[in-house]
This record gives structure tokens, C-alpha cells and sequence, in this order.
């Protein structure tokens, strides 16, 4: 009881937040985040990487996947292309329910020329049926081209060009972190 008394609001308040903190940070350790990824969800990235794996194909250099193409788009879409959002939910699901439709299977385990001529015909404007009318896959493809491309050609500080790859492939010096938000060339 005497200890009570001796405790002061400054050490009460500072005990409670540390109890309250532990509390919290127990409980993330229990419900670890059921995913990696930020605004897809494990299938729409599974879909994802073979999609920009066409767009961007491993060669002698790494392609889209390996590039974390994937990744730079799932971050921006939680970033600056929020604007986005619907549209790739739509035009993923669209690709699923056309693949399960057309093929029996999945974008990702059609041979490689299968996934390149669906590729193909979204980007010609082609496609059939509900989910593509009034040029969704043109728009959708166009869409997805540019977000590779950028997702390849970035800076990696924006969740793409990992390992910095395609500085590489160009022969181009590639920025070196000095410290906070600087670089040198």
C-alpha cells in the first residue's frame, strides 16, 4: 500500500502505456496479417505475376515477376493509384472468369502462347462477352502495360525494379542510398 502511494501520475501514466503497449503488441504476435500484400489478395497476385510476366518476360535479364512488378503495383494501388482500385479488381476478376470460361483453367496454367494471344486480343480490343464491353480490355491492358512498365523502370524505393534490374540491363548507374532520401549517382 505504501508503494501505491509513492507512485506519482507521471510513473502511473508511463507504467500503463508501457502495459497497454505489450498488451497490443502481444496480440499482433497472435494474429500475424493473414497476407503479404498490402491491397491484392494472394490469388489476384498469383494472377498478377504471370500477367506481367508476359508484359515484361524473363530473357538473360529477369523479367516482371522476378522484377517485383507485382509488388510496385500492390503498394502504389494503396499509394497514388487508389483511383485504381476498382478497376483492377474488375479486370483481374474479368480475366478469371474469362480463363475459367474459355479454357477450364487458370490465366496463370495456360501454356505460354495461350496467355500471350489472350494478351494479344485484350490489347486489340477483342475480347468477348459482359466483362469487357465498352473497351475494358483495352483499357485494363493499357493500364496494365503502363503500371509494368513503371513498375520495371522505377526506382525501387516505389516496390519495383528490385535489385535495381533494369538500371543494370541499361547500363545505367543506379542511384546509392548515402542517407535519409539522398542519392548519389
Amino acid at each position: 500500500m505504501n508503494e501505491l502511494k509513492k507512485l506519482s501520475r507521471r510513473r502511473f501514466i508511463a507504467v500503463s502505456v508501457l502495459g497497454t503497449g505489450g498488451m497490443c503488441l502481444l496480440s499482433r504476435c497472435a494474429n500475424p496479417p493473414l497476407s503479404r500484400w498490402r491491397f491484392l489478395t494472394e490469388q489476384e497476385s498469383v494472377l498478377l505475376d504471370a500477367l506481367v510476366e508476359q508484359i515484361i518476360p524473363t530473357d538473360e535479364w529477369p523479367g516482371g515477376r522476378d522484377a517485383g512488378i507485382t509488388n510496385f503495383i500492390d503498394k502504389q494501388l494503396v499509394g497514388p493509384y487508389t483511383r485504381f482500385q476498382e478497376t483492377y479488381r474488375k479486370g483481374l476478376l474479368a480475366i478469371k472468369e474469362t480463363c475459367q470460361t474459355k479454357f477450364q483453367k487458370r490465366f496463370e496454367d495456360l501454356p505460354w502462347d495461350d496467355q500471350t494471344q489472350f494478351l494479344k486480343t485484350m490489347e486489340s480490343g477483342k475480347m468477348e462477352g459482359k466483362n469487357w464491353e465498352k473497351g475494358f480490355d483495352k483499357l485494363f491492358f493499357g493500364l496494365l502495360r503502363n503500371h509494368s512498365m513503371q513498375g520495371f523502370y522505377g526506382s525501387p524505393r516505389h516496390g519495383g525494379n528490385k535489385n535495381n534490374v533494369s538500371y543494370k540491363m541499361l547500363k545505367l548507374d543506379y542511384p546509392v542510398i548515402i542517407g535519409q532520401n539522398r542519392y548519389k549517382i
